[in-house]
């Protein structure tokens, strides 16, 4: 509990705040009173403390014609500070959570209490788009490191009171903050219980991305299959949670974690739902048609040429067999080869500076499509298929969708080699029951084609009209899943002068 005497508390917090070199001890005197105020250096505003703070204390002083003076902090509260949320509390650890949390607290002699002022004013990145969610049509805004910005940025597109955001701290050195946002009367009451189980049970020290709650909330942590979906993008989150879903806002990173995630969410882009119907959904098959070139292409190739050439037509056949003569190495060596300098390159690109980054990558697509070729290593047709592959694994909107397709290539591939055709089936039929059995917080991963549900197709394989999805997804969403009327369709207004 605070002491009544400032001195006494100063000493405990500089004892709990030893050798914490940017944490201020400041005593005014306000009057004839003495205060304390304690403060992280460089997490409050500086400007708002002169001005708003300590002015009004040092210039103006206690309030005159006081009738009774009941409480120095409620009257400091009250009438001296001009900040919107404060605080009156009586414990040490109360303020030494509040100085933490970039807030700043004021003790004051006589008191056994102390004033905790929110004053935050650490520097902060401005809103800007999103780097990893790129899109043509829609909104530029996204997430910062700010947990508060985050939440306004939902808040603003979603206006009403129904937008739950609860509050829980993590980690017991960093003492991080999270939200869970969800609307009232569409989240699943279920799914809801589940998210705030699994975070509550969470015992870490720090948390320092939201990737660090993910791993601890995850269904299935040894499946490549991500069951936890991020975005660094505002509407994404607020069309999620308009679903049914929930979101867990984490300080100080950008990127929101949405859950329950299904397998279908990889392949939707959030511009799908900005173009025109028809459009969407022919870009939707192209998708799908590279997402599954990137799994199959390769062991498809390999199988094909070691096991099957009676698959390949005879002067294609020809053509990719003088290609390969001289080639020291089989063909399925050849695509490992290529696939894992290809990953190298690709890890090399993003991981070094941009200038660097991008000079790394030139040399590297030189001397493997050129050297490496006229040098007899390998043979051209291997890269054409390895470079087709990456080329179409960028095309899958969800970054961790596409890490987990990468993954599985390297096992297809060497099933091929083995086995052939046989092998690529093999994988491929392990691949499907793996994706059958998942679950994302209770939801089937494959709803809503496993389970079938055939009223929740319309946004699968291709997108329909937004006038004829009345009703939000049947497992994900809790009792109001009618998301509008029917009989919206639009046409033209038929009068005298049509007929």
């Amino acid at each position: 509990m605070l002491d009544t005497d400032v001195s006494i508390n100063e000493r405990v917090l500089r004892g709990v705040f030893q050798n914490c070199s940017d944490v201020i001890f400041r005593s005014i005197m306000a009057g004839k009173i003495k205060m304390l105020f304690v403060y992280v250096d460089g997490l409050i505003d500086t400007k708002m403390l002169d001005q708003v703070v300590l002015k009004p204390l040092l210039f103006e002083g206690m309030p005159n014609g006081m009738e009774r003076v009941r409480s120095v902090s409620q009257i400091v509260k009250d009438q001296l500070i001009a900040i919107a949320e404060t605080k009156v509390v009586h414990k040490i650890s109360e303020v030494v959570e509040g100085v933490l949390k970039s807030k700043l607290a004021i003790l004051i002699e006589g008191e056994g209490a102390a004033l905790v002022a929110d004053l935050k004013g650490f520097e902060k990145r401005s809103v800007e788009e999103p780097a990893a969610e790129i899109a043509v049509r829609g909104p530029r805004d996204g997430f910062t490191e700010t947990l508060r910005v985050n939440t306004a940025l939902v808040r603003r597109r979603i206006r009403s009171p129904k937008l739950k955001m609860e509050s829980s701290t993590v980690g017991s050195l960093s003492q991080t903050d999270i939200v869970i946002a969800y609307v009232e009367g569409i989240v699943q009451d279920s799914v809801l219980n589940e998210v705030r189980e699994r975070v509550q049970r969470i015992q870490i020290d720090s948390v320092l991305e939201s990737g660090y709650i993910e791993e601890f909330i995850e269904d299935h942590p040894y499946s490549p299959f991500p069951t936890v979906q991020n975005t660094e993008r505002p509407d994404v989150v607020c069309a999620s949670i308009l679903e049914g879903k929930v979101a867990i806002f984490v300080d100080n990173t950008p990127f929101v974690l949405i859950v329950p995630l299904t397998f279908w969410t990889g392949f939707q882009a959030v511009e799908d739902y900005y173009e025109r119907f028809g459009y969407s959904t022919f870009i939707r098959f192209i998708r799908l048609v590279l997402f599954n070139m990137s799994l199959f292409f390769p062991s498809l190739f390999v199988a094909a040429t070691t096991f099957h050439p009676q698959l390949i037509p005879t002067n294609l056949l020809i053509s990719i067999a003088a290609a390969r003569e001289g080639v020291p190495f089989p063909a399925v060596v050849e695509a490992l080869l290529m696939e894992f300098m290809f990953e190298g390159l690709r890890e090399a690109g993003i991981r070094l500076p941009k200038p660097i980054g991008s000079a790394v990558s030139i040399v590297g697509a030189l001397v493997i499509g050129e050297a490496a070729v006229q040098a007899g290593i390998i043979s051209a047709p291997i890269v054409i298929v390895v470079s087709t592959t990456g080329i179409a694994s960028f095309a899958i909107p969800r970054y961790n969708f596409g890490i987990a397709y990468r993954m599985l290539r390297f096992p297809m591939l060497f099933m091929a080699g083995m086995m052939g055709l046989y092998g690529v089936a093999f994988v491929a039929l392990m691949i499907f029951i793996h994706l059958v059995n998942l679950r994302s917080f209770g939801i089937p991963y494959l709803t809503p084609v496993a389970p079938q549900i055939p009223g929740n197709l319309k946004d699968i394989f291709w997108r329909s009209p937004r006038w004829t999805m009345t009703h939000r997804p049947a497992l994900i969403s809790g009792k109001s899943n009618k998301r509008l009327p029917e009989g919206q369709k639009p046409s033209p207004k038929r009068g005298r002068n049509s007929k």
